[in-house]
């Protein structure tokens, strides 16, 4: 049992340190009880949970954080909505190609057009198809979880395991993610590096498919949609049931491909200038930044993973020879991407940044 003395120093230390928050007359400029009490709160707080790491950005993330969980659990879960109604979509515009537009080209086209429709539509419908299949259910590549000799450059703070190079982090797959470009929900899997070739290839093809359809449907769709009109007059025109759903399918036809067409070829030609640039999508964010950092400090950024131009397109495809531009461009090919994703070779020139 603790004697009267420790309960008396105990008091008089409680009395000292409450009299030194306690203002003193004479003293103006003594701060007030609250004002300490809010300044020795702020200083605990700050020892709990702040570092030098700490910013605005940091905190805005940590407040949002519950917004970022709702938003990847619903990309999860609609991602397989997506991709039924990507498959649902196109379907529908085959069919009404196969039913409605092909009976009149052939019906009113020479015969070096019909081969020529035949020939494109299918193949680029052929391409389409198979560069979508592959960019959802090939799997785009994940980070070794165990310990190897592989060189990494970060860790991550979700999986608390060594990260490669040009290796980020999806919250909705919960994985890294091996070259990482983005989370598709269309595709309902993460663009990485094995499937981002399949992924650009069917946002190319489909791009293409949409202004193929919009251009060769565009006089159908001026007919069908003056028929339409012209129902409204008084008396209106004896067109069959059959004829009034076929110039409803054509005006559909063409607002959807030309709609597609205009955002998907948007999205596909910023794509393309990543890759010119030997970017990805997380990258490009990164890259702008270090590049502002740097130019303050009077020096230039070089992209380390920047091949050039033309070979960046090569090594995005694969092409080895001349061959494999007909092979593995124009035609479908699973084959491997260029390189693991855990190791990258560097251009010909100094990849590090340098003083101008």
């Amino acid at each position: 049992m603790r004697s009267w003395r420790w309960f008396l120093s105990r008091v008089m230390r409680l009395f000292l340190r409450w009299f030194r928050l306690c203002p003193q007359r004479g003293r103006r400029k003594r701060p007030s009880r609250l004002r300490d009490l809010w300044n020795y709160g702020t200083v605990l707080l700050k020892s709990l949970y702040y570092n030098v790491l700490t910013n605005s950005d940091t905190a805005l993330d940590c407040v949002f954080e519950p917004i970022y969980w709702l938003v990847d659990n619903m990309t999860r879960w609609f991602g397989v909505v997506f991709v039924s109604l990507v498959i649902a979509l196109t379907s529908s515009v085959v069919i009404i190609v196969y039913l409605c537009v092909l009976p009149i080209i052939f019906s009113t086209y020479p015969v070096l057009w019909i081969l020529w429709h035949l020939c494109y539509g299918h193949w680029n419908l052929l391409m389409l198809v198979y560069h979508y299949y592959k960019a959802t259910t090939t799997c785009p590549g994940f980070s070794p979880q165990e310990k190897s000799d592989i060189p990494t450059v970060t860790i991550c703070k979700k999986c608390i395991v060594p990260k490669p190079a040009r290796t980020h982090h999806c919250s909705i797959c919960n994985r890294c993610i091996l070259k990482m470009d983005h989370h598709c929900p269309w595709l309902n899997n993460c663009v990485g590096q094995f499937n981002h070739r399949y992924f650009f290839s069917f946002c190319l093809f489909m791009t293409m498919a949409c202004i193929y359809c919009s251009i060769s449907a565009k006089d159908m769709f001026l007919d069908a949609y003056s028929a339409i009109e012209s129902s409204y007059q008084t008396p209106p025109p004896a067109f069959t049931r059959q004829e009034r759903m076929v110039h409803k399918s054509l005006v559909y036809l063409w607002v959807l491909t030309s709609s597609v067409a205009v955002a998907l070829g948007g999205l596909t030609l910023w794509h393309a200038i990543l890759i010119t640039r030997g970017e990805t999508s997380v990258e490009r964010h990164i890259n702008h930044k270090e590049r502002r950092r740097l130019r303050l400090k009077g020096k230039v950024f070089r992209n380390p993973y920047h091949h050039g131009k033309i070979n960046n397109w090569k090594i995005f495809f694969g092409v080895e020879k001349q061959s494999d531009w007909l092979t593995r461009v124009l035609l479908p090919s699973s084959h491997l991407p260029h390189g693991d994703g855990l190791t990258w070779d560097g251009p010909a020139h100094k990849s590090n940044t340098m003083a101008i």
